[in-house]
């Protein structure tokens, strides 16, 4: 036993990220050929029907955009998408696929979750089986899982077009990259884990809600529904919204430890595999692998952490009795058992431990376990992986170009240390792209401290405090965290479908992906039409494990400095009343 975990939990912990790293590699490779236009496996199947899309949508493949028109073409998506989508949350009670006759959402809520899946953050302010008809799930949430994650990953391919471009202000075509993202990457990839999925029982139905009848003779709605086909895509696309309420641990969601571990890994997939994508395409494997290194490095520790502390528990039941706990993963010096308040006696605590992490870490923010319920470090752990800026593997596309900012911001910084003009894969770093990944990196932090303050200092923020103290101060800095940085989940205990929550946390949404978005692509078109300078004597290389461990302090130090003050009102208080009893 290390750090309180038992060997059970550090196995399946070594099986998750070898699982992971194994099928990250080949993805990665293929998803370079997508990117970079080449011709693929599934070419042969999809190249008429790219050709026919571009046809209707009057798109020019070989006309590449400069930065200014790619983030223009990206912003009018977006709004166009939310518009779609706003509208038909508002009009759902007069939409086909209705057979529950749910109402109309009120202008907030529509606010809220049309901004929220249009942003790629799925935050959910509403049970879903109780609130969205069929339609406004399929054609609605389940389309938004597609285009917003393929604008992530779009995004990230123009700032790498820009790493390797040479005196040139075109970043490629983003209407095709957007086609060639759903087409060739996405829709198949979805395909497979929705099947695999139903194969482990989560369902897939039109039919209206089953009516019941338990023993004690009364009537109950068993809610139903096409979820394995939101299923696969909110896993993958790193979007997090579930068609039940309480998510992945809804047995019609995630029904057998079989589909647990397909839905965990699927999380981090994509995410992972970009990062070996990156380094094909800027044709040095070693700059992937040092990203991916340090992503590894700060996952696996906090995971380790998270999952020793929930199976360590509350030190103070074992006197209560908890040694007759019928649980018996954790150590027998603590709660017998370890902590399974909200969990799920399917996956224990080690796969729900697992998923937390893997889920705040990636900007998924789906649940098989209720985070309010961890205890207070534990809960503490996926908070502070939103904090570093979900760069920890992070959301697709979103995660690598957000750790690529923090990239620069490292070799900026080392380069003052030695007195020389920094430089990345052969682009100096100037002063414009300083400033623009100050504010990719910055803005969120202040919209989230900002958002926080305003929230417990207002009769309306504290309305919805349900909880007293710490514990309610962390709901909500974990709610304005998941929001400003995209990750969609929730600590609960938070009543957030208000008004004042709807609209506060939807332009947190808001801020907090298009005032990363649009920097990026900045630096994006100013790097592409800088020159490449050949390697020197005094080049930092940017792939060796120095580099790694020096990119990793840049992260932990940005975030540690940025939310320690407010992590000690939360989290830390409540440990500290923990320990005291």
């Amino acid at each position: 036993m290390f750090l309180g975990i038992t060997s059970a939990g550090w196995l399946q912990l070594v099986l998750y990220m070898a699982a992971l790293t194994a099928l990250a590699v080949p993805l990665g490779g293929y998803v370079a050929r997508v990117l970079s236009g080449q011709r693929n496996w599934l070419s042969p199947v999809f190249t008429r029907v790219e050709g026919l899309i571009y046809a209707m949508g009057d798109v020019r493949p070989d006309q590449d955009m400069t930065w200014k028109d790619y983030a223009a073409a990206v912003i009018l998506f977006s709004f166009g998408g939310f518009i779609l989508l706003f509208g038909l949350l508002l009009t759902q009670g007069v939409l086909p696929l209705n057979p529950q006759h749910l109402p109309n959402l009120t202008p907030d809520l529509a606010f809220n979750t049309a901004v929220s899946f249009v942003t790629n953050t799925n935050w959910q302010s509403y049970a879903g089986e109780t609130t969205l008809s069929y339609f406004s799930q399929m054609v609605g949430l389940t389309v938004q899982n597609f285009v917003s994650a393929a604008v992530g990953i779009a995004v990230l391919a123009a700032l790498i077009r820009g790493l390797t471009g040479q005196t040139t202000d075109k970043l490629g075509n983003f209407w095709v990259d957007l086609v060639r993202i759903n087409l060739y990457i996405l829709l198949p990839l979805a395909l497979i884990v929705a099947v695999a999925l139903s194969s482990q029982g989560v369902i897939q139905t039109f039919a209206s809600y089953v009516t019941a009848h338990t023993l004690e003779g009364a009537s109950q709605t068993i809610a139903v529904g096409p979820v394995a086909s939101q299923e696969a895509i909110k896993m993958l696309g790193t979007n997090g919204g579930g068609f039940f309420n309480t998510n992945s641990a809804h047995p019609f969601e995630n029904p057998t430890p079989l589909s647990n571990l397909i839905e965990m890994l699927s999380i981090l997939l994509i995410p992972a595999a970009l990062c070996f994508t990156f380094g094909k395409m800027i044709g040095d494997r070693r700059q992937g692998i040092a990203i991916f290194a340090a992503m590894t490095l700060v996952f696996v520790p906090l995971t380790a952490a998270c999952i020793g502390l929930e199976q360590a528990g509350n030190p103070h039941l074992v006197a209560a009795g908890a040694d007759t706990a019928p649980n018996m993963e954790g150590p027998a010096t603590a709660q017998a058992g370890g902590n399974m308040e909200g969990k799920d006696t399917r996956f224990g605590i080690a796969n729900s431990a697992i998923w937390a992490t893997a889920t705040t870490a990636a900007s998924n923010g789906s649940v098989n376990a209720m985070h309010d319920s961890f205890t207070p470090l534990g809960g503490l752990i996926p908070m502070i992986l939103m904090q570093f800026g979900e760069v920890i593997y992070g959301g697709v596309g979103s995660g690598l170009y957000g750790m690529l900012v923090f990239v620069i911001l490292t070799v900026f910084i080392a380069g003052l240390m030695v007195g020389r003009t920094p430089e990345y894969l052969g682009k100096k770093i100037g002063a414009f792209e300083i400033k623009m990944a100050s504010m990719a990196v910055l803005l969120p932090c202040a919209l989230v401290l900002i958002c926080t303050a305003v929230a417990v200092l207002t009769p309306w923020g504290q309305a919805g405090i349900y909880n007293p103290g710490a514990q309610g101060f962390s709901e909500v800095l974990y709610a304005f965290t998941s929001a400003a940085n995209n990750n969609g989940s929730a600590f609960a205990g938070l009543s957030a479908n208000t008004p004042f929550y709807n609209s506060l946390l939807g332009l947190c949404m808001l801020f907090g992906r298009f005032f990363v978005l649009l920097p990026v692509l900045a630096i994006a078109g100013s790097l592409a039409a800088k020159r490449t300078v050949p390697a020197s004597a005094g080049t930092l290389p940017t792939h060796t494990p120095l580099f790694v461990v020096f990119l990793i302090g840049v992260i932990v130090l940005v975030g540690v400095l940025t939310y320690a003050p407010a992590l000690v009102l939360g989290p830390v208080i409540e440990h500290l009343n923990l320990i005291k009893g």
